[in-house]
């Protein structure tokens, strides 16, 4: 449903669009009402609405002044105007400030519905867009995690990522969990495990210093860690991948893991 706002002085008009227009059957819920501009703003200023449909000749603020505040403002929504025929020229105006259509009073639900239909094909455009944009900025923001991690492996967090693409921690937690479908944690783990396993394939490297160097102070930490990810020590991944010749009979270590 889209979020309406409706501003109109006329008591009789404002209660008539509110409570008697079938609008969730065109895709619309009314989020509120005004009788004038200035009403109208100060309602903008602590709600979020998609469509303004406002009267054009109104005491106070008239609907050319509410709109220009709105653009002013920067509000994103549609807008659309209400007008007698001898408002024509006047409701030219509206025109400068991206108003959508009109809609002439007295109003008939034939008119507005074929309004409102334009509108309603207008707001799922805009949100086809949004919904794209926000999947690719999505896919980008993961490419760039997925970046980070893996050239900080050993100090990679939640926060430094967080940080590297200017966003919040617990933002950056549910992104990721949506866009991957893994928590964050759980891929820090398997990069840091997939390290692990390529550095153990090198035997130049005690396996002290591989745990030091994917980010485990504690040698029985990685180890459990790495049991968890690969179903088998670190000493045993070892011995599977260079046999018991990896070491060339030079630098036999007392490793307890």
């Amino acid at each position: 449903m889209y979020r309406l706002l409706i501003v109109d002085d006329e008591r009789a008009t404002l209660n008539g669009l509110c409570n008697y227009i079938p609008w969730d059957q065109m895709g619309f819920i009314v989020e509120g009402s005004a009788a004038n501009g200035k009403a109208a703003l100060a309602y903008l200023e602590n709600h979020t609405v998609d469509v303004l449909l406002s009267d054009i000749r109104m005491p106070v603020m008239d609907g050319i002044e509410l709109v220009a505040r709105v653009r002013e403002l920067g509000y994103d929504m549609e807008c659309v105007f209400l007008r007698a025929h001898r408002d024509f020229e006047y409701a030219k105006k509206g025109l400068q400030y991206g108003v959508l259509d009109y809609i002439l009073k007295p109003t008939k639900f034939g008119d507005i519905r074929e309004v409102f239909g334009h509108v309603r094909e207008k707001l799922d455009e805009k949100r086809n867009r949004e919904e794209i944009r926000e999947e690719n900025m999505g896919k980008d923001v993961i490419s760039l995690v997925k970046k980070y991690v893996e050239s900080h492996v050993r100090t990679a967090s939640l926060e430094d990522a967080a940080d590297y693409v200017n966003m919040n921690a617990q933002y950056l937690s549910r992104l990721y969990k949506k866009k991957s479908g893994q928590n964050f944690s759980d891929y820090v783990m398997e990069v840091k495990m997939k390290e692990s396993q390529r550095l153990l394939k090198d035997s130049r490297y005690r396996i002290r210093e591989v745990s030091e160097m994917v980010g485990y102070t504690n040698e029985k930490n990685f180890a459990r860690a790495f049991h968890l990810f690969c179903q088998m020590s670190p000493r045993e991944y070892r011995d599977s991948q260079t046999g018991s010749q990896a070491n060339g009979g030079k630098n036999h270590e007392a490793e307890i893991l």
